[in-house]
Protein backbone atom coordinates (compact mmCIF):
# COMPACT_ATOMS: atom_id res chain seq x y z
CA UNK A 1 0.00 0.00 0.00
CA UNK A 2 1.19 3.51 -1.32
CA UNK A 3 2.16 5.86 1.88
CA UNK A 4 0.54 9.02 2.77
CA UNK A 5 2.67 11.80 0.44
CA UNK A 6 4.68 13.93 2.15
CA UNK A 7 4.82 17.58 2.00
CA UNK A 8 7.98 19.92 1.11
CA UNK A 9 7.26 23.72 0.97
CA UNK A 10 9.67 25.72 -0.84
CA UNK A 11 10.25 29.33 -1.06
CA UNK A 12 11.55 31.14 -3.95
CA UNK A 13 15.23 30.28 -5.41
CA UNK A 14 15.58 27.15 -2.95
CA UNK A 15 16.49 24.09 -5.50
CA UNK A 16 15.68 20.78 -3.72
CA UNK A 17 16.43 18.30 -6.45
CA UNK A 18 19.47 16.59 -5.08
CA UNK A 19 17.75 15.78 -1.79
CA UNK A 20 14.61 14.57 -3.85
CA UNK A 21 16.51 12.21 -5.78
CA UNK A 22 18.05 10.23 -2.68
CA UNK A 23 14.61 10.68 -0.98
CA UNK A 24 13.49 8.70 -4.19
CA UNK A 25 16.30 5.96 -3.60
CA UNK A 26 15.49 5.47 0.23
CA UNK A 27 11.87 5.51 0.26
CA UNK A 28 10.18 5.04 -3.16
CA UNK A 29 7.22 4.40 -1.84
CA UNK A 30 6.23 7.85 -0.21
CA UNK A 31 5.96 10.54 -2.88
CA UNK A 32 6.60 14.16 -2.14
CA UNK A 33 4.33 16.94 -3.08
CA UNK A 34 6.11 20.23 -3.41
CA UNK A 35 4.15 23.01 -2.50
CA UNK A 36 5.56 26.67 -3.16
CA UNK A 37 5.06 29.42 -1.17
CA UNK A 38 6.49 33.25 -0.32
CA UNK A 39 8.98 33.57 2.34
CA UNK A 40 6.45 36.01 3.94
CA UNK A 41 3.80 32.71 4.04
CA UNK A 42 6.04 29.91 4.73
CA UNK A 43 5.88 29.80 8.17
CA UNK A 44 2.34 30.16 8.10
CA UNK A 45 1.65 26.86 5.88
CA UNK A 46 3.63 25.03 8.09
CA UNK A 47 1.65 25.82 11.14
CA UNK A 48 -1.68 25.31 9.30
CA UNK A 49 -0.71 21.24 7.92
CA UNK A 50 -0.35 22.50 4.92
CA UNK A 51 3.09 21.47 4.61
CA UNK A 52 5.09 18.65 6.81
CA UNK A 53 9.00 20.78 6.50
CA UNK A 54 10.00 23.77 4.54
CA UNK A 55 12.94 24.89 3.43
CA UNK A 56 12.95 27.97 4.25
CA UNK A 57 14.95 31.50 4.66
CA UNK A 58 16.12 32.00 7.79
CA UNK A 59 15.21 33.22 10.86
CA UNK A 60 11.69 31.87 11.48
CA UNK A 61 9.99 33.59 14.48
CA UNK A 62 8.20 31.27 17.01
CA UNK A 63 8.96 29.01 19.23
CA UNK A 64 6.90 26.02 17.74
CA UNK A 65 8.95 25.72 14.61
CA UNK A 66 12.21 24.16 14.73
CA UNK A 67 15.06 24.71 12.27
CA UNK A 68 18.33 23.19 11.41
CA UNK A 69 20.44 26.01 8.82
CA UNK A 70 22.12 24.36 5.69
CA UNK A 71 23.65 26.76 3.93
CA UNK A 72 24.48 30.52 3.60
CA UNK A 73 23.64 32.58 -0.15
CA UNK A 74 26.13 34.86 -1.64
CA UNK A 75 24.39 38.19 -2.44
CA UNK A 76 24.20 39.77 -5.85
CA UNK A 77 24.10 43.28 -7.46
CA UNK A 78 20.80 43.01 -10.24
CA UNK A 79 21.60 45.62 -13.02
CA UNK A 80 21.65 46.45 -16.94
CA UNK A 81 24.30 45.14 -19.29
CA UNK A 82 25.33 48.17 -20.06
CA UNK A 83 25.85 49.11 -16.67
CA UNK A 84 29.25 50.18 -15.08
CA UNK A 85 29.82 47.28 -12.70
CA UNK A 86 29.17 45.25 -15.66
CA UNK A 87 32.95 45.02 -16.52
CA UNK A 88 34.07 43.46 -13.16
CA UNK A 89 32.98 40.10 -11.63
CA UNK A 90 32.60 41.15 -8.14
CA UNK A 91 32.12 44.88 -6.73
CA UNK A 92 31.97 46.14 -3.09
CA UNK A 93 28.94 47.65 -1.01
CA UNK A 94 30.84 50.84 -1.60
CA UNK A 95 30.59 50.75 -5.27
CA UNK A 96 26.51 51.29 -5.09
CA UNK A 97 26.90 54.43 -3.28
CA UNK A 98 25.67 56.30 -6.49
CA UNK A 99 23.18 54.42 -7.60
CA UNK A 100 19.24 54.30 -6.64
CA UNK A 101 18.67 51.43 -4.57
CA UNK A 102 15.41 48.85 -4.87
CA UNK A 103 14.10 47.24 -1.69
CA UNK A 104 11.41 45.46 -2.19
CA UNK A 105 8.36 43.82 0.59
CA UNK A 106 9.31 40.60 0.37
CA UNK A 107 13.26 41.50 0.38
CA UNK A 108 15.04 38.50 2.28
CA UNK A 109 18.34 40.22 3.24
CA UNK A 110 17.17 42.56 5.96
CA UNK A 111 20.21 44.60 5.54
CA UNK A 112 20.37 47.12 8.22
CA UNK A 113 22.60 49.92 6.51
CA UNK A 114 22.05 49.39 2.47
CA UNK A 115 24.63 51.58 0.34
CA UNK A 116 23.23 53.42 -2.18
CA UNK A 117 19.83 55.96 -2.07
CA UNK A 118 16.70 54.54 -1.10
CA UNK A 119 14.02 53.93 -4.32
CA UNK A 120 11.64 57.25 -3.28
CA UNK A 121 8.30 55.63 -5.51
CA UNK A 122 5.54 53.85 -4.30
CA UNK A 123 6.53 50.08 -2.42
CA UNK A 124 7.54 47.75 -4.52
CA UNK A 125 5.41 44.73 -3.67
CA UNK A 126 7.82 41.50 -5.18
CA UNK A 127 10.85 41.20 -6.31
CA UNK A 128 9.64 40.76 -9.77
CA UNK A 129 8.23 44.25 -9.83
CA UNK A 130 11.60 45.47 -8.91
CA UNK A 131 13.11 43.74 -11.62
CA UNK A 132 10.82 45.00 -14.02
CA UNK A 133 12.01 48.63 -12.59
CA UNK A 134 15.88 47.54 -13.00
CA UNK A 135 15.13 46.79 -16.71
CA UNK A 136 13.69 49.84 -17.14
CA UNK A 137 16.95 51.88 -15.80
CA UNK A 138 15.30 53.11 -12.43
CA UNK A 139 17.51 51.65 -10.03
CA UNK A 140 19.55 48.38 -9.06
CA UNK A 141 18.43 45.50 -6.73
CA UNK A 142 20.51 43.66 -4.14
CA UNK A 143 19.20 40.21 -3.55
CA UNK A 144 20.65 36.59 -2.83
CA UNK A 145 21.80 35.03 -5.70
CA UNK A 146 19.51 32.31 -5.99
CA UNK A 147 17.09 34.96 -6.90
CA UNK A 148 19.06 36.60 -9.38
CA UNK A 149 19.20 33.56 -11.12
CA UNK A 150 15.30 33.00 -10.81
CA UNK A 151 14.63 35.97 -12.28
CA UNK A 152 17.25 36.16 -15.12
CA UNK A 153 15.74 37.75 -18.04
CA UNK A 154 17.55 39.70 -21.03
CA UNK A 155 19.29 42.95 -21.14
CA UNK A 156 20.35 42.31 -17.20
CA UNK A 157 22.94 40.73 -15.63
CA UNK A 158 24.10 40.45 -12.04
CA UNK A 159 27.54 40.46 -9.77
CA UNK A 160 28.72 39.41 -6.30
CA UNK A 161 28.84 41.72 -3.85
CA UNK A 162 31.58 40.62 -1.40
CA UNK A 163 30.47 42.50 1.39
CA UNK A 164 27.07 42.27 1.31
CA UNK A 165 25.36 40.02 3.55
CA UNK A 166 24.42 36.75 2.59
CA UNK A 167 20.63 34.70 3.35
CA UNK A 168 20.53 31.49 5.09
CA UNK A 169 18.53 28.94 3.84
CA UNK A 170 17.52 26.11 6.16
CA UNK A 171 15.04 23.71 6.72
CA UNK A 172 12.06 24.16 9.29
CA UNK A 173 9.22 21.81 11.06
CA UNK A 174 6.28 22.12 13.81
CA UNK A 175 7.99 21.18 16.67
CA UNK A 176 5.36 18.79 17.82
CA UNK A 177 4.66 17.08 14.40
CA UNK A 178 8.32 15.55 14.34
CA UNK A 179 7.91 12.26 12.99
CA UNK A 180 10.33 9.52 11.53
CA UNK A 181 9.74 11.04 7.67
CA UNK A 182 10.69 14.72 9.24
CA UNK A 183 13.69 12.40 10.64
CA UNK A 184 14.45 11.32 7.26
CA UNK A 185 14.44 14.27 5.29
CA UNK A 186 16.59 15.75 8.18
CA UNK A 187 19.05 12.99 7.32
CA UNK A 188 19.36 13.76 3.82
CA UNK A 189 19.75 17.05 3.84
CA UNK A 190 22.49 16.82 6.38
CA UNK A 191 24.19 14.16 3.71
CA UNK A 192 23.82 11.30 6.20
CA UNK A 193 24.55 7.53 4.11
CA UNK A 194 21.58 5.06 3.87
CA UNK A 195 23.79 3.21 6.43
CA UNK A 196 23.46 5.96 8.85
CA UNK A 197 19.90 7.29 8.29
CA UNK A 198 17.89 7.34 11.44
CA UNK A 199 14.65 7.58 9.60
CA UNK A 200 12.55 5.31 7.93
CA UNK A 201 14.69 4.62 5.17
CA UNK A 202 17.05 3.28 7.53
CA UNK A 203 18.38 -0.35 6.12
CA UNK A 204 17.44 -3.03 8.57
CA UNK A 205 19.92 -4.13 10.99
CA UNK A 206 22.63 -7.07 10.37
CA UNK A 207 21.76 -10.14 11.41
CA UNK A 208 24.14 -10.77 14.66
CA UNK A 209 26.92 -13.49 14.11
CA UNK A 210 27.95 -15.36 17.07
CA UNK A 211 31.43 -16.25 17.56
CA UNK A 212 32.52 -19.31 16.16
CA UNK A 213 29.40 -19.92 14.38
CA UNK A 214 27.32 -19.24 11.08
CA UNK A 215 24.53 -16.71 11.41
CA UNK A 216 21.00 -19.19 11.93
CA UNK A 217 23.27 -22.23 12.81
CA UNK A 218 22.36 -24.12 15.63
CA UNK A 219 25.97 -24.78 16.78
CA UNK A 220 24.94 -28.52 17.61
CA UNK A 221 27.07 -30.18 14.46
CA UNK A 222 30.03 -29.44 16.08
CA UNK A 223 29.41 -30.81 19.36
CA UNK A 224 27.91 -33.96 18.22
CA UNK A 225 31.04 -35.07 16.04
CA UNK A 226 33.38 -35.93 19.17
CA UNK A 227 30.95 -38.52 20.52
CA UNK A 228 31.53 -42.21 20.03
CA UNK A 229 32.25 -42.61 16.20
CA UNK A 230 33.71 -45.55 16.18
CA UNK A 231 37.04 -45.20 17.27
CA UNK A 232 38.57 -42.30 15.89
CA UNK A 233 40.03 -39.86 18.01
CA UNK A 234 39.78 -35.99 18.25
CA UNK A 235 43.52 -35.03 17.16
CA UNK A 236 46.84 -36.02 16.98
CA UNK A 237 47.40 -36.33 20.92
CA UNK A 238 44.84 -39.37 21.54
CA UNK A 239 43.24 -37.92 23.89
CA UNK A 240 39.69 -37.58 23.04
CA UNK A 241 37.21 -39.98 24.02
CA UNK A 242 36.04 -40.67 20.66
CA UNK A 243 37.72 -44.04 20.64
CA UNK A 244 35.58 -47.34 20.74
CA UNK A 245 35.29 -50.33 23.15
CA UNK A 246 38.45 -52.19 23.56
CA UNK A 247 40.19 -50.17 21.46
CA UNK A 248 43.43 -48.34 22.50
CA UNK A 249 43.33 -44.37 22.89
CA UNK A 250 46.93 -44.51 22.29
CA UNK A 251 47.70 -43.29 18.63
CA UNK A 252 49.59 -45.54 15.72
CA UNK A 253 52.28 -43.10 15.78
CA UNK A 254 52.34 -43.81 19.49
CA UNK A 255 52.52 -47.20 19.26
CA UNK A 256 55.06 -47.34 16.40
CA UNK A 257 57.47 -45.28 18.20
CA UNK A 258 58.17 -47.78 21.09
CA UNK A 259 58.99 -50.40 18.94
CA UNK A 260 62.46 -52.21 19.57
CA UNK A 261 64.77 -51.47 16.41
CA UNK A 262 65.22 -54.55 14.56
CA UNK A 263 68.98 -52.92 13.06
CA UNK A 264 70.19 -52.28 16.94
CA UNK A 265 72.22 -54.78 18.51
CA UNK A 266 71.05 -56.65 21.84
CA UNK A 267 72.78 -55.89 24.55
CA UNK A 268 75.08 -59.26 25.11
CA UNK A 269 75.58 -59.91 21.97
Amino acid sequence: MTAAVFRLALVPGVNPDRWLRVWQQRLPDVPVELVHTSPGDAEAVLRSGGADVALVRLPVVGDDLSTISLYTEATVVVVPKDHVVSVVEEVDAADLDDETLLVPLDDQLHWTDPPGTPFAGDPIPTTADAIDLVAAGIGVLVVPQSLGRLHQRRGLTARLVRDAPGSAVGLAWVTDRYDDLTEEIIGIVRGRTATSSRGRGAPPAPEPTVRGRKPGGSGKGAAASGKGGGGSTTGASGKGKGAGKGGSARSSSTRSSKRPNPRKPRPGR
